[in-house]
């Protein structure tokens, strides 16, 4: 039983999905159906937290929109995200960035770029 398990949710796994981390700013664009139509809306933040592993991960990401603070969790291998792209890559000490909730402004959205050292 458990072998049926484990090749049903391969086959539900996405392949090709973009690698990120904890407080990585990302661009989540995701599929809408409004009726008939589709289109494709576009969620950019800091992520900061993941949660699960293989099928059941999940990774919440956060903006602040007109002052206020928005969250959203997104499954990793749902059909509805039809991309993730990464715009700059972030340093985060901890695996949960839960103490930016608690700010306000810039302060907010204040996570350490990471420095990319180059090999001559």
């Amino acid at each position: 039983m458990n072998k049926i398990i484990q090749n049903i949710q391969q086959e539900q796994m996405k392949q090709d999905v973009t690698r990120f981390n904890i407080g990585d700013s990302v661009r989540v664009h995701t599929i809408v159906k409004e009726g008939e139509k589709e289109r494709v809306q576009i969620f950019t933040g800091i992520v900061i937290g993941r949660k699960g592993t293989l099928l059941e991960s999940s990774f919440t990401v956060r903006r602040i929109s007109y002052g206020e603070g928005v969250e959203r969790v997104f499954p990793v291998h749902s059909p509805r995200i039809s991309k993730i792209e990464v715009e700059t890559a972030g340093t985060a000490r901890r695996s949960k960035l839960n103490y930016l909730r608690g700010r306000k402004g810039k302060q907010a959205m204040a996570v350490r770029e990471k420095i990319v050292l180059r090999k001559k």
